[in-house]
């Protein structure tokens, strides 16, 4: 058995080992096709034309009290297939009028832009900068991203209680491994919803994760399910990211104007749209 295969064998290994520890119970292997399938569910999972939100980004880290940031966030499916998104921070001062913008095409590629105010300029986000932590926080620019389930090779691994739901679990692995900051993402998945309940995030160690992300509460609203509470945890440090939305508009009519990197350098172009 040469090296490549000796690894991939001790890879899937472990994760058996894991999957039996934590109470999985196996199938027989799914077909990559329905692997695929669930993947597209949870993409495909209704969530409005457009999404505008009032909330919170919430830090915290041992011996230091947590750190608050008021957020607002715009969304808009536009014709052709791309989506938009624009983060803006509020609260405090020092980071307030921050803004990330990316824009995910249809060929599965995104551009990101982000404006910092105290340079007063739009840069630019590097492809290679996936691993990139955004403002501090536990989220890569890659996790403000939307991945297309076609960029993954998806295996079903069995089922597992998560959240109190008995979840299907999920292996995504990048196709391109330089497409990716991550090597494996696990999800665990509500099969009546098609929403993530967990995500374990694999870096450079595909034998134990290195972040994962919890779903803490949902809300139905205006026949859309929001991901009112969650959290992006480093697992080395313990360091967290909460994510708290309180208010949460849908199919706002919100313009493409809203989504260029000129509007992302004048947040006064946004005043009309906030909650």
């Amino acid at each position: 058995m040469n090296q490549q295969n000796l690894s991939q064998w001790f890879r899937s290994s472990v994760i058996l080992l894991l999957l039996l520890a934590g109470g999985f119970t196996l199938t027989a292997p799914a077909m990559a096709n329905d692997a695929l399938l669930l993947a597209q569910r949870v993409y495909d999972r209704p969530n409005g034309r457009d999404l505008t939100t009032l909330g919170r980004m919430v830090l915290t880290e041992k011996g230091r009290a947590p750190r608050i940031r008021e957020i607002v966030t715009y969304r808009l499916d536009k014709s052709g297939g791309e989506t938009a998104n624009l983060i803006r921070f509020l609260d405090p001062e020092d980071i307030a009028g921050t803004g990330l913008l990316s824009i995910d095409k249809v060929d599965g590629t995104t551009d990101q832009w982000l404006y910092l105010p105290a340079l007063d300029r739009v840069r630019r986000i590097s492809s290679d900068r996936k691993g990139g932590r955004f403002v501090g926080s536990d989220l890569f620019f890659e996790d403000l991203q939307e991945r297309k389930p076609s960029k993954d090779r998806h295996r079903i691994l069995g089922k597992q209680t998560e959240n109190g739901i008995l979840c299907d679990v999920l292996e995504s692995v990048p196709l391109d491994a330089d497409d990716s900051a991550y090597k494996i993402r696990i999800s665990w998945i509500d099969p009546s919803t098609a929403i993530l309940q967990r995500m374990d995030y694999f870096e450079k160690d595909t034998n134990a994760p290195s972040k994962r992300w919890l779903l803490r509460a949902k809300k139905r609203n205006q026949g859309y399910w929001t991901l009112t509470d969650s959290r992006m945890i480093d697992l080395a440090s313990g360091h967290e990211t909460r994510m708290v939305v309180d208010i949460a508009l849908y199919d706002q009519k919100l313009p493409s104007k809203l989504f260029t990197p000129q509007t992302l350098a004048d947040e006064s172009l946004e005043s009309e749209y906030r909650p």
